[in-house]
């Protein structure tokens, strides 16, 4: 009897070791799991552990601006003010963080001229270089220059804080906060050194984003038709890069210790000259401006991109798109690089 209780208590307690060694197992298999979970699940931890949201992703590779384009809700395209302050931070809601890189490149054609080609055409950027102006600009104070932006409502981050968050909309109707602030710090340097110029303020994204260039080109055609001086003509716009992990990245250089933002002069190609004739005269322009601005500010510059494009390029033998950073950038940066651009711009047009 004595050994029957003996064997029943043994066998009791065996299967209990048994169900709390199973159990120890099960917990320990789970614990493993929480630290080789899929990259979005992790980082969703590490917000948990870390408030301000850091964390770095292994894909570097860039969606860029069309991705923003678009995302815009083409049935439902008005401009909306700009939500996320980025001044202080809801500990509810999530962050990402802002990579700082530097995109100028050390792999110069000729010169300071970095060039990105998509063209089947060959450049000569030491011939381009050497060659005058395909436009002259006249003594006086007489309009000869025309800032416009397509993308108005492009904005900026208000704070260099590391980190942009969930609810961030870089876009806004305030004049004195997106790109056209760029484009009146641009003017005014341009004034301030004897260069007669305009700045178109008109929103053409707003209320709708879709056709904003058509509006833009009639904006343009209407300036020209009044200003019979003008020359040049500048589309001012703030890019857009956002790596597949979350981060957005900010071109940024410095000057005299100050951060700025980089920009990318972008100007088109048609091989047949059937509706862009003027193609060859705004590269050999934009080839002279990449060159003054890498070399009176180094590191502002991108590698300048010349592709199978038009945007509103065509009107004249002096038009060029601008990208003046991107909405990781602070407005402060990019108008201090507006600034720049037209020092460098003046420097081209009267040299």
């Amino acid at each position: 009897m004595d050994m029957k209780n003996k064997l029943r208590s043994f066998l009791c307690v065996f299967l209990a070791v048994c169900m709390v060694t199973l159990g120890v197992l099960s917990v320990s298999e789970r614990v493993s799991m929480c630290f080789n979970l899929g990259s979005d699940t992790a980082l969703a931890a590490a917000y948990l552990m870390m408030p301000n949201g850091e964390f770095s992703g292994d894909d570097n590779s860039v969606n860029g601006k069309i991705a923003e384009e678009k995302a815009l809700d083409k049935n439902n395209t008005e401009t909306k003010t700009q939500k996320a302050k980025n001044t202080t931070v809801d500990i509810s809601e999530p962050t990402y963080p802002i990579e700082e890189i530097d995109l100028s490149s050390e792999n110069k054609l000729y010169d300071n001229v970095a060039l990105k080609n998509s063209t089947g055409y060959t450049v000569d950027v030491k011939k381009e270089l050497s060659e005058n102006l395909p436009f002259e600009i006249k003594d006086g104070r007489s309009t000869q220059v025309l800032i416009v932006h397509t993308h108005s409502c492009e904005s900026y981050m208000d704070s260099d804080c590391g980190y942009y968050t969930e609810s961030f909309y870089p876009r806004t109707t305030d004049n004195e906060q997106n790109i056209t602030a760029v484009g009146e710090a641009i003017s005014k340097s341009l004034k301030e050194n004897g260069i007669g110029v305009v700045h178109a303020t008109t929103q053409h994204d707003n209320p709708s984003y879709d056709g904003a260039y058509s509006r833009s080109y009639d904006t343009i055609m209407g300036y020209l038709d009044k200003y019979k001086d003008i020359k040049v003509v500048l589309d001012i716009h703030r890019d857009s890069m956002t790596t597949d992990s979350g981060s957005r990245l900010k071109p940024t250089f410095y000057y005299n210790g100050q951060k700025a933002a980089q920009i990318m002069i972008m100007t088109g190609y048609d091989s047949s000259y059937s509706h862009f004739p003027m193609w060859e005269e705004n590269l050999n322009f934009a080839l002279k401006l990449q060159n003054t601005c890498e070399s009176m500010y180094q590191g502002m510059t991108r590698p300048l991109n010349f592709g199978e494009f038009t945007y509103n390029m065509n009107v004249n033998s002096g038009s060029l798109l601008i990208e003046v950073g991107t909405d990781a950038n602070t407005l402060s940066e990019a108008v201090l690089t507006g600034e720049l651009l037209g020092n460098a711009l003046s420097e081209v047009l009267q040299n």
